[in-house]
């Protein structure tokens, strides 16, 4: 009565009691405890009674609460060192008093838990979800002693007049603590949210948390917690601390002991309120913005397990095996290098004896062992006038016979070696064009019917090699300026996930991401090793040419001056700088994958492909091959529409259709370009003389197409072309990075084909290194696109619809689909670009005037 007297003197006054936390003697003596209400649950009506009850577990307590009273159930339990329980209180109201909702406070040793109920969650757009039914758990509090006794108490108040009847009940959680690679299953809802300790055993540094769930919706939030009080476990407050991820069936995070100081951690499942976050659907927006939505049923079965990650002995093996792979292709190539060199060795020593000079032996050449004059520049491997083949006798006459080879020999060494000087007295190329005129002019040169590379090789050496030497230093200079704010970008990538928590910036694979200090997925950066190591050796071998084709002009040797495909590795060196860029910048875009650094993994793709296509047509072509600066430029528009499509391209009818037509454009601009071998103008007139063209070859006579094989190729290609086109303005795809280099490549596959078949057909052939280089390639590249249609993560989709895609390691335990795609494919391109440098090495000793031009 006293303290009842006490309490109503003080409410007339208008001061109120502090909050009073009474000895539990104290409080089972006078069996109440007078408390000032907290977390705005406000003041109590004139009449109010405090009464507090000794509770237990286990118990359902069925009340009502009004303003003139409040209750507060008084609770005890033994907390052991050794072992750790975990404290579940669940409420049910009966009636929805939104405007007076009921206030449960929690008191604990170190901490103070509140809630009302009906819970009031919002989602997007300040959309409210009422909740009558909430269940909390506990925080637990670390204790000293062996055993300890804790009291906690569970207050309820209301500022409703009218009655308000609800159901407490607290209960312990079996299996609080999780144990190592032990399923667990659980239920959880938004108004019920699920927490778990866990600690680490000893000898594990590293775990791999795995929440798991039969079904894509509700959307849910996994976090993993220090150990502490409060926890956050509510949809509005999951992502304050800790670190975090959404999820629809599948959800990892890796754990480090080195993280958490009490070497243990809590696993937090929130279930969302809504599943715009997880890709679902967009309710419906109300009206009034303080409109109640009925949340309907979300609960959400879901299970968790803990598994040890792998241990330091294995990122060991895996850096082992990832150099021990590349370093191999070294030490394989010194080996073909070395047998190469020998042979060539007895192959000079067969073809000039010691007691015979060079120029002796190019006199005795002068004419073919059967007394018979060379063959006519269009004879060999050529077509005749009616487009029909030679014969096999004298292609096998003209090809495989090494005296033959140089029949045409017919200057001395003295005169090749002056008119090679004369040659040298302009190193450099201005506007005017530095083909001879009086010999040819070049509209009758380039517009014959049938070419051969020394049609097209007639230009100053040291110009044309100066002028793919650009090559080599803009893309030098394009992968400094572009590499380094990439390099600054990552980095900030990965500091703001690890110092946010927030793993849905980066979409990795998070079954097998294995973290190395800062990096959070070390295996995906490391496998892109072979593309900078392969990268390597390709620059290394083809200085090692290089080196052999100078020593060779310096000592005026025939075949260097006068045979085989020009040769310019300015193009070669920048394919190789290209492919250890594409490595270093993969690598960075694999810190942190993402929808917004996607074009660090795909520029350099970009720019091998069109690098290729270029050398490609370089080698019969090298006096109108596009510059250096023409090139880039296109390489340039194609990442700015790579950029656009990724960005308004999704579903922008708009944008597919000035991109189609583009295309298109570009294809009829290019094929025209290559038809007519650069002699063609883009003015005022040029439609005019399209339709003279298509009136006097067409209409007027009906005359087949004047070069047949490049009008075969060139029409292949529009026709690939034209579908690719359609294919994007119908079906549109998401990923249209992968879209435009699916172009590229089908471009640089249909061209090589075609070399390959016109180089069989004029009559060369293939030598073995080359061959086996083209089927080694066309297997690897094979297996390569099988592991990169795996699909392990998408930045197409949200975070948690990509990490449906997630599955665990495959190789060594360390490495997954995506980084043998990276082992695959570095392969590959490296033995892409062997192809491309050695395929026509069966030319060495062939003069370029009986080389087909195709």
């Amino acid at each position: 009565m006293v303290l009842r007297n006490y309490w109503k003197s003080r409410h007339k006054s208008g001061r109120f009691p502090t909050l009073c936390w009474i000895r539990p003697g104290l409080a089972a003596l006078f069996g109440f405890c007078v408390t000032q209400l907290v977390c705005g649950a406000g003041t109590v009506g004139e009449h109010a009674f405090v009464v507090q009850k000794d509770a237990e577990f286990d118990v359902t307590y069925n009340d009502t609460v009004t303003s003139e009273n409040q209750t507060i159930y008084a609770f005890n339990h033994t907390i052991s060192r050794n072992k750790t329980e975990g404290v579940r209180v669940t409420v049910d109201v009966l009636q929805q008093q939104l405007e007076s909702p009921i206030l449960f406070v929690i008191r604990q040793k170190q901490a103070v838990m509140s809630f009302q109920v009906p819970l009031i969650l919002r989602g997007l757009y300040q959309r409210k979800y009422p909740y009558k039914h909430v269940g909390r758990t506990l925080c637990q509090p670390p204790t000293r002693a062996a055993s300890e006794t804790q009291y906690f108490f569970v207050d309820v108040s209301t500022l409703s007049s009218q009655g308000t009847n609800y159901q407490l009940r607290v209960s312990r959680v079996e299996s609080f603590t999780l144990q190592t690679d032990k399923k667990f299953s659980f239920t959880a809802s938004p108004s019920q949210p699920q927490f778990f300790k866990y600690v680490f055993p000893d000898g594990v540094d590293t775990v791999i948390v795995k929440v798991n769930s039969d079904v894509n919706f509700p959307c849910s939030v996994m976090s993993v917690q220090d150990i502490q009080c409060p926890v956050y476990d509510l949809d509005n407050n999951v992502a304050f601390i800790g670190m975090y991820q959404t999820m629809t069936k599948k959800g990892a995070i890796t754990v480090q002991r080195k993280d958490f100081p009490s070497n243990s951690f809590y696993v937090v499942v929130v279930v969302k309120t809504e599943d715009e976050a997880c890709g679902g659907p967009l309710r419906f927006y109300p009206l009034r913005p303080d409109t109640l939505i009925d949340a309907g049923n979300r609960t959400k079965d879901l299970n968790v397990v803990v598994s040890p990650a792998i241990n330091s002995e294995k990122y060991v093996i895996g850096m082992l095996f990832c150099l021990g792979i590349f370093l191999s292709f070294y030490v394989l190539t010194l080996l073909v290098a070395c047998v190469e060199n020998k042979r060539m060795k007895r192959r000079e020593v067969f073809e000039n004896p010691p007691d015979m000079s060079p120029a002796e032996t190019a006199s005795l050449l002068g004419k073919n062992g059967d007394g018979k004059t060379p063959a006519s520049p269009y004879e060999y491997g050529s077509f005749a006038d009616n487009g029909s083949t030679l014969s096999s006798e004298a292609i096998t006459d003209s090809a495989t016979s090494t005296d033959n080879n140089y029949g045409y020999m017919e200057r001395s060494l003295d005169s090749v070696a002056r008119s090679r000087q004369e040659s040298l007295s302009s190193v450099e190329e201005d506007d005017y064009d530095t083909l001879g005129d009086i010999d040819s002019d070049k509209n009758i040169v380039r517009t014959k019917k049938y070419l051969c590379v020394a049609d097209l090789a007639r230009k100053d050496k040291r110009v044309l090699s100066k002028k793919y030497q650009i090559y080599f230093w803009n893309i030098a200079t394009i992968a400094v300026f572009y590499a380094l704010p990439v390099i600054q970008l990552v980095i900030t990538y990965q500091t703001v996930v690890n110092v946010t928590g927030n793993q849905d910036i980066c979409y990795y694979n998070f079954l097998c991401a294995h973290p190395l200090g800062a990096l959070s997925a070390f295996n995906n950066i490391l496998s892109n090793l072979g593309y900078v190591m392969l990268g390597l050796l390709f620059l290394l071998i083809v200085l090692q040419r290089d080196v052999m084709n100078h020593r060779a002009l310096v000592r005026n040797d025939l075949s260097a001056l006068e045979c085989g495909i020009p040769k310019h590795f300015g193009v070669y060196y920048a394919m190789g700088t290209a492919l250890m860029m594409e490595g270093l910048l993969s690598a960075c875009y694999h810190v942190c994958p993402n929808y917004t650094n996607f074009q660090f993994d795909t520029s350099f793709m970009y720019m091998i492909a069109g690098l290729c296509m270029l050398k490609l047509y370089q080698k019969r072509h090298p006096d109108i091959n596009a510059s250096a600066y023409t090139a880039y430029a296109c390489l340039a528009a194609v990442i700015f529409f790579s950029v656009l499509g990724v960005v308004f391209g999704r579903g922008n009818t708009v944008f597919w259709i000035v991109f189609s037509v583009i295309h298109i454009l570009a294809t009829l601009l290019l094929s025209t370009q290559l038809y007519y071998m650069g002699r063609w103008r883009l003015d005022s007139g040029v439609l005019r003389r399209i339709v003279y063209v298509i009136y006097t070859d067409c209409i007027r006579q009906c005359s087949g197409p004047m070069y047949i094989d490049r009008m075969v190729l060139l029409v292949m290609g529009n026709i690939v072309n034209w579908s690719l086109a359609a294919y994007g303005l119908i079906v549109r795809p998401n990923d249209f990075a992968s879209y435009l280099l699916a172009i590229g490549i089908c471009n640089l596959l249909l061209y090589f084909a075609f070399y390959i078949i016109m180089k069989l057909r004029s009559g060369e052939r293939i030598k073995c290194l080359p061959l086996v280089c083209i089927l080694f390639t066309a297997v690897v590249w094979g297996f390569a696109l099988y592991f990169f249609f795996q699909g392990l993560s998408t930045w197409q989709k949200t975070p948690a619809e990509s990490r449906e895609h997630n599955r665990d390691c495959i190789l060594l335990s360390f490495f997954d689909d995506h980084d043998i795609w990276h082992f695959l494919s570095s392969i590959a391109m490296f033995g892409s670009f062997l192809v491309l440098l050695t395929m026509d090495d069966d030319l060495d000793t062939v003069q370029r005037d009986k080389i087909y031009v195709f």
